[in-house]
Formats: C-alpha cells, sequence, structure tokens
C-alpha cells in the first residue's frame, strides 16, 4: 500500500469543492455575489462593459482576501501592515555623537544644536509627503467620480 504525503507537510490545504479551499470558496461566493449584483444593478444606466468596470474595484479586494496569501499573512492582514507602514510609523532620526569629548566648546554645542533642528526638520518632511499622499488618494477619488458622471452624462443626456 502507498500513500502519497507532501514533501512540505506546512503547505497542505484541504479542498472542499473544485480544488479550493473553504476561505477559497466562501469568499469566491461574496465576490460573484457581489459582482453580480453590481452589475445588475449598474447595467440598465450605464451598459455592460460600464458597469463591469465598476464592479471590478469592488470585487478584487474580496477575491483577493480569499486567494491572496504572503508569508503566511492573509491579504487583509498585509493591507493594514502596509497603511501601518505608509501612515502609522514615526520617522527615526539619528544624531551622530562620534568623535564627541565631554568638555564640549560653544562652537561644538552650537553644531549640535543645528543637528536637532534638522531633525525636527525631518519629521516636517514626513508630514509633508503623508499631506500630499492623502491629498492625491482624495484628487484620485473625485477624478474617479468625475469620469463616472461623464460616462453617464455621455451615455444618456446627451
Amino acid at each position: 500500500m502507498v500513500i502519497e504525503v507532501n514533501k512540505n507537510i506546512d503547505n497542505y490545504k484541504e479542498s472542499v469543492v473544485l480544488g479550493l479551499t473553504a476561505r477559497q470558496l466562501i469568499f469566491s461566493i461574496i465576490s460573484l455575489i457581489v459582482g453580480g449584483g453590481i452589475v445588475l444593478l449598474t447595467y440598465p444606466y450605464v451598459g455592460l462593459t460600464t458597469s463591469a468596470y465598476i464592479a471590478i474595484p469592488v470585487v478584487a479586494p474580496i477575491a483577493l482576501t480569499g486567494f491572496y496569501s504572503y508569508n503566511g499573512m492573509t491579504f487583509v492582514e498585509m493591507m493594514k501592515l502596509k497603511l501601518h507602514f505608509a501612515f502609522g510609523n514615526r520617522t527615526l532620526t539619528y544624531i551622530s555623537t562620534e568623535g564627541q569629548m565631554t568638555d564640549i566648546s560653544s562652537d561644538q554645542a552650537e553644531k549640535g544644536k543645528q543637528k536637532k533642528a534638522v531633525s525636527t526638520d525631518n519629521k516636517g518632511d514626513f508630514k509633508k509627503a503623508q499631506k500630499k499622499m492623502i491629498l492625491m488618494m482624495i484628487l484620485m477619488a473625485v477624478f474617479i467620480a468625475v469620469v463616472g458622471v461623464a460616462a453617464y452624462w455621455y451615455k444618456y443626456l446627451r
């Protein structure tokens, strides 16, 4: 009697239906229901192609939640981590203390104060970059909304 066992037992996944795991099956069904609902609701107003384009950004994260895995993390865990690294980290600054003696002259003390001022400026640069990223995200959302309104106008009000 021969029983085949995977070489790496940690990667074994029990399939439920059609080779899909239970998690993959559940999120596949959810994404089909949501995508089909969006297409059916928007089809009479904007047409099939545009309704599919509207459904894709909604369905993709749902499907990725079921199928995507990176270093043992699900899609949601990975996106939380990426957003934390993008917006939640504080800037780390390094101030060199090499070559400084315990008796510092006033000239060297001024240089130390200037270095501290530069380190706080790095925090300001990070805040500026963070505000710029948020502004870009808002502008992208506005752009998508304007394109949707323009498509509706072109299709029905022209």
